[in-house]
């Protein structure tokens, strides 16, 4: 009722609270690949200024969630997310979104100041002995998904997204590529292009072992029954929303992992293609920080040079290059081994 009375002020700009604009701008994206993640930081930021107006949002009135979510452990990376996503919602409202009179929702927008990232966490690739622990201490599904991105080094948001219809099998090689709208590639709106996730041959069994599950989707899910075996699950198969979820928190935890962040099998792989003595231009190619674009620079020799990187990372065998890191890695695992009785005992 308030909305509605506010609506009825003729040549005045309507006031609208910074959850009405939350809504709103919830609504106008519903189709964006990453919609997931900004509910939850929205979700987070909406109980210290969804009551406010939007006129009323700025560093100040952000302070108290700041200090809360400080004070819950969280980084100024995370935090960072949820005040891009309030500064991003005021831009909209002073620059695109306009009001029944003709107005603007927003005269202009508030500088949302970014916290310095200086308690940022360090990269955290695994090793060949974690990943050995991880994947089986995952649910089925959730260690095929993380598989398949230490074979591809695909976000997260892109593998939960990946579809039937972006597949694009490669007889010459045996595998497919799967050609990701550019809705789902990160990156700056406006400069993004479609991209080509490339697999090699163990992600392509993977692919293989997914399909016929879902009409659309690559990698789903479902409650199995624990009893009545020869009954039809209760439920279908359905998209995964996230990899980061409880499942993988208490899989890494299980694994001996602490802090483990899906994206660190991101930063796996381009520590194992270095390892593996794969060119710069290659990996940037991989990660799509390069400036391709799927029809004019993607051709099968490219598909296949690709190809042919991901396969020396399929296992171990290819790490002649071994980094800094890896050795480090390396021995502590070593030291703890040696300081493990039941280790002693059956070495």
């Amino acid at each position: 009722m308030d909305r509605i009375n506010r609506e009825k002020t003729i040549g005045q700009r309507i006031r609208r609270t910074f959850e009405e604009a939350a809504v709103h701008y919830l609504q106008k994206f519903a189709g964006k690949a990453s919609l997931a993640s900004e509910v939850y930081h929205l979700k987070a930021v909406i109980p210290y200024i969804g009551d406010l107006f939007i006129d009323q949002v700025h560093n100040e009135t952000l302070e108290p969630f700041i200090k809360a979510r400080q004070k819950a452990g969280r980084k100024n990376k995370t935090i960072n997310l949820s005040l891009s996503i309030v500064r991003r919602i005021l831009n909209l409202a002073a620059r695109d979104w306009r009001d029944s009179n003709g107005y603007t929702w927003l005269t202009t927008a508030p500088l949302i100041t970014m916290l310095p990232l200086t308690d940022a966490r360090p990269p955290r690739p695994i090793m060949w002995p974690e990943q050995r622990r991880l994947l089986p201490a995952l649910p089925d599904h959730l260690a095929e998904m993380a598989l398949f991105d230490l074979n591809t080094g695909a976000r997260d948001e892109v593998i939960c997204n990946l579809q039937w219809d972006w597949e694009v099998p490669i007889a010459e090689l045996g595998i497919s590529v799967f050609v990701v709208p550019r809705k789902h590639v990160k990156g700056e709106e406006g400069k993004k292009t479609d991209r080509v996730l490339v697999c090699n041959t163990v992600a392509q069994s993977i692919v293989e072992r997914q399909r016929g599950k879902h009409k659309t989707h690559v990698f789903v899910y479902r409650r199995e029954r624990t009893k009545n075996h020869h009954q039809q699950p209760a439920m279908p198969y359905r998209p995964i929303e996230a990899m980061n979820n409880t499942a993988w928190q208490n899989g890494r935890t299980k694994a001996g992992l602490g802090d483990l962040h899906v994206h660190d099998l991101r930063h796996t792989v381009g520590l194992r293609l270095r390892e593996a003595g794969v060119a710069e231009s290659t990996i940037s190619s991989i990660f799509w920080h390069s400036n391709k674009t799927v029809t004019a620079h993607y051709s099968m020799a490219q598909i296949v040079e690709i190809f042919e990187a991901l396969e020396k990372i399929k296992d171990e065998t290819n790490r002649w290059n071994i980094s800094l890191a890896s050795l480090i890695s390396q021995a502590a695992e070593k030291r703890v081994t040696q300081k493990s009785p039941t280790q002693r005992k059956t070495g």
